[in-house]
C-alpha cells in the first residue's frame, strides 16, 4: 500500500513538472523562429528539462541535482556563444534554467512551482510591452522617484523601530508609513495624469486614495496646484470626492468599535457621502481639461516632492501626539477634548474615541452624538486649512464649501434623527 501511495505521489510531481514545462515551452516555441538562427529551446526542450528537474528531486541525490543544474547552465552558455542573431538575449537561457528549478520545486511544493511557471511565462510573453514601458513610456524623473519610494518601502521601513517612543506617544514606523502613503498618493496621481485625461485622472485617483487618507489626498492635490500642474477647480473636485471615503470610514469605525452605533450613523453617513460625491462631480464637470500637458509630461518631472510630504507628515504626527498626551493626562475629559483635537488630523481616531464613551440609548449617548458632530466639524475645518496650506487661497476657497457641505449634511441628518 505504501509503495502504491509513493507511486501516485511521484506521478503527481511528474505531472506538475510536465505541465509547467509545457506551459513555458509553448510560449518559447512560438518565438523560437526557424532556420539556422532559431532560438535555443522550444516546447520539447523545456518540457524535458522540467521533467529532468523533477526526476532529480525525486531521486534524492544532491549530486544528481547539481549535475542537472550544471548541464542546463552549460547548455545555455553554449547556445548564447553560438547565437548569431542581430539581437542576442539571455531570456530563453535563463528561462530554461528556471524550468529545471521549477521541476525540482514541484517535488516539494507543486502549487508554488505552478505559480512560478505562470509568472515566468507571463514575463516571457510580455516582452514587447515591458520593453516599450521601460524604454519609451517611463520617464527619467519617474525612475528616480520610483527608486526613492522603493528604498523607503522595502529597505528603510522594515528597519525602523515598530514600538512607541517618548513615553508611548510616538511610533517611528507609523510616521514613516504615513510618509509612504503620501508618496504613493502623489505617484498614483502622477501616473493617472499620464494615462488618462486630466478630469478622469483627478476623479479616479482621488476616490482611490481617499480610502487611504482623505486629508493626505487633499494635501497632495494642493501640492499639484501650488506647483502649477493643474487648476484649483480641477484638483478641488478630487479633494471633495475623496471625502466620500470619510463617511465610509465613520461607518467602518463604528462597526469595529461599537456596532450598536451603526444603524444610527448609516443614514447620516449616506447623506454626507452623497453630498460629497455630487459636489465633487459638479466641480469636475466645470473644471475642463485644464491640466498643463508640458508640466505633467516633462521627462524630468518627479512623481512626488519629498520635502512637502515630510512637512505634511510632521504636521499630522504632531497633532496625533497631542491627542494621546491629552488622553493620558486628563482622563475622560481629556479623551473627549483629544477626540476634537484628533479631528484636526484623523477622523478614525476622533470617531473611535467618542463612540467608545457610551452606547445608543444610554444617558451619555446624546453627549456622544454632540461630540461626534463637533469632531467631524473640526475635521472639516482642518481639511480646509490643509487645503490652504498645501494649495493656496484659490484652492482652499474651492475645496472648503464642498467639505463643509457634506459635513453639515451628516450633522443635520444625525440631529434630525
Amino acid at each position: 500500500m505504501q509503495d502504491l501511495q509513493g507511486f501516485y505521489a511521484a506521478l503527481a510531481v511528474l505531472a506538475s513538472a510536465l505541465g509547467c514545462g509545457l506551459l513555458m515551452g509553448i510560449e518559447r516555441e512560438r518565438r523560437k523562429g526557424s532556420g539556422p538562427h532559431r532560438a535555443l529551446a522550444g516546447v520539447r526542450s523545456f518540457t524535458l528539462v522540467s521533467l529532468a528537474g523533477a526526476v532529480a528531486a525525486l531521486s534524492g541525490s544532491v549530486v544528481l541535482l547539481g549535475v542537472g543544474a550544471t548541464f542546463v547552465a552549460a547548455l545555455g552558455v553554449v547556445a548564447y556563444v553560438r547565437d548569431r542573431s542581430e539581437d542576442p538575449g539571455v531570456a530563453t537561457e535563463i528561462a530554461l534554467l528556471m524550468a529545471y528549478l521549477i521541476g525540482v520545486l514541484c517535488a516539494s511544493n507543486r502549487l508554488l512551482g505552478a505559480a512560478l511557471a505562470v509568472t515566468v511565462t507571463g514575463i516571457l510573453a510580455l516582452r514587447g510591452p515591458l520593453h516599450e514601458f521601460s524604454n519609451h513610456w517611463l520617464q527619467p524623473g519617474e525612475v528616480r522617484s520610483g527608486l526613492v519610494l522603493a528604498a523607503l518601502a522595502l529597505l528603510v521601513f522594515p528597519l525602523v523601530p515598530n514600538q512607541p517612543l517618548l513615553q508611548d506617544l510616538l511610533n517611528p514606523q507609523v510616521v514613516l508609513r504615513l510618509v509612504i502613503v503620501l508618496l504613493l498618493i502623489q505617484s498614483l496621481a502622477h501616473v493617472a495624469r499620464r494615462l488618462m485625461q486630466a478630469r478622469q485622472a483627478v476623479a479616479l485617483s482621488a476616490l482611490a486614495s481617499g480610502f487611504v487618507s482623505s486629508t493626505a489626498t487633499i494635501a497632495s492635490l494642493g501640492m499639484e496646484v501650488r506647483a502649477g500642474k493643474s487648476s484649483a477647480r480641477a484638483q478641488a473636485s478630487g479633494a471633495v470626492l475623496s471625502c466620500v471615503a470619510t463617511m465610509l470610514h465613520v461607518l467602518v469605525v463604528a462597526a469595529t468599535v461599537q456596532p450598536q452605533w451603526l444603524p444610527r450613523l448609516a443614514l447620516p453617513a449616506l447623506a454626507g457621502g452623497l453630498v460629497a460625491g455630487a459636489w465633487g462631480l459638479w466641480l469636475l464637470r466645470g473644471a475642463g481639461e485644464q491640466t498643463a500637458p508640458s508640466a505633467a509630461l516633462a521627462a524630468d518631472a518627479p512623481m512626488f516632492k519629498l520635502r512637502d510630504v515630510v512637512l505634511i507628515t510632521l504636521l499630522l504626527t504632531g497633532i496625533q501626539v497631542g491627542v494621546r498626551w491629552l488622553d493620558r493626562t486628563q482622563g475622560d475629559a481629556g479623551m473627549l477634548a483629544g477626540a476634537l483635537l484628533a479631528g484636526l488630523a484623523d477622523v478614525h481616531a476622533a470617531t473611535a474615541a467618542v463612540l467608545m464613551h457610551a452606547l445608543p440609548g444610554q444617558p451619555a449617548a446624546m453627549g456622544v452624538e454632540h461630540a461626534l458632530m463637533a469632531a467631524l466639524l473640526v475635521h472639516a475645518v482642518s481639511k480646509s486649512g490643509v487645503a490652504w496650506v498645501s494649495g493656496g487661497g484659490a484652492y482652499a476657497a474651492t475645496v472648503a464649501p464642498g467639505v463643509l457641505a457634506h459635513t453639515v449634511a451628516f450633522i443635520g441628518v444625525l440631529a434630525l434623527l
